[in-house]
């Protein structure tokens, strides 16, 4: 198995893909998905363009769909909720659908979705996901994050490195065998450099900031957190993800 990380969605080669490939944003996107599938949620449809949320969601029932909608950290108007994992709870989401658009992590999604097995990843399902990986060992694999409008986020990068730090530690395996490219050694360091003061590193990136402007400690708070979730979302058709237990 060969691990190539992509700190952009821009960044991945469009020449191939992957067997496997991750779509990662911590701040908040794949940690809202994570959180939503956990607690019932039926799926989430990933969108990255708004109005195209609009009109498919449109044909599904009412009482069944909810609608999440963010723009530069802040809910969109006219839809239900914005992009905080917080606000995704039993009562409201179990047996429902979550149509959710974000600014970075739907971009992600679409750029992997032709790849024949899509994920994606937040700190707070780690574990579960190299678990996956362990198992199927796809022979090549993408972690691709997804960035702030095209540039690098500290966070993605973080949940990267967390990834490939576990697989190389559980897989027993070198740091020559798993790395396909320079940014997933540099991903690791970046992992083992902060992996006991997470928060503090969301604290100092660009988004994190951001969201703390936003009066979003608590989100930074709950992403933060390592293997919390025994989740597994997994692309079931382009752009509709579910929970690996639920195939």
């Amino acid at each position: 198995m060969k691990l190539f990380v992509y700190h952009t969605p821009e960044l991945t080669p469009s020449d191939r893909t992957a067997d496997c490939a991750i779509a990662i944003d911590v701040l908040r996107a794949t940690s809202t998905i994570a959180t939503a599938l956990h607690v019932g949620a039926e799926a989430v449809q990933a969108f990255s363009d708004l109005d195209k949320l609009m009109q498919v969601s449109e044909d599904w029932p009412a009482e069944k769909r909810l609608r999440a909608g963010e723009r530069g950290g802040s809910k969109v108007t006219g839809c239900d909720l914005g992009n905080s994992p917080l606000d995704c709870t039993p009562e409201l989401m179990a047996g429902k659908r979550l149509f959710i658009t974000t600014t970075n992590g739907t971009r992600a999604l679409q750029c992997i979705q032709a790849c024949p097995v899509v994920l994606t990843a937040a700190l707070i399902n780690r574990q579960a996901i190299v678990e996956y990986v362990l198992k199927q060992q796809p022979e090549t694999l993408w972690l691709v994050g997804s960035g702030w409008e095209g540039s690098f986020s500290l966070e993605d990068t973080v949940c990267a490195g967390a990834i490939a730090s576990a697989l190389m530690t559980q897989a027993n395996c070198t740091l020559e065998d798993l790395a396909g490219n320079d940014e997933t050694i540099s991903a690791i360091a970046l992992y083992r450099q902060w992996q006991n003061n997470l928060l503090e590193l969301l604290h100092h990136a660009s988004h994190g900031q951001r969201l703390l402007r936003l009066d979003g400690q608590e989100d930074l708070k709950y992403c933060a957190q390592t293997d919390i979730l025994d989740i597994v979302p997994i692309q079931k058709s382009p752009g509709v993800l579910v929970s690996l237990k639920a195939l």
